[in-house]
C-alpha cells in the first residue's frame, strides 16, 4: 500500500499534541492589532484546541503526525 500524503496547509496550522488532540492558534492576531485592547491580544496569544467534531478531518489530514 502505498505512502499517504500529509496535507501540507493543515501540517502548518495544528500540532498533535500528547494526548492525540490537535493544538492551533487563534485568529484574528495578523493585522489592525491597535484598535484591539491589550487584554483580548493576550488571551488569543493562549493555545486553542480542535473541537472535538473536528478530530477526526485533522487526522485524516495529518495521518503521520
Amino acid at each position: 500500500m502505498p505512502k499517504l500524503k500529509t496535507n501540507r496547509g493543515a501540517a502548518k496550522r495544528f500540532t498533535r499534541t500528547g494526548g492525540g488532540s490537535f493544538k492551533r492558534n487563534a485568529s484574528h492576531r495578523r493585522h489592525i492589532l491597535t484598535k484591539k485592547p491589550t487584554q483580548r491580544k493576550r488571551h488569543l496569544r493562549d493555545p486553542a484546541y480542535i473541537h472535538k467534531s473536528d478530530e477526526k478531518a485533522a487526522r485524516r489530514m495529518m495521518p503521520y503526525c
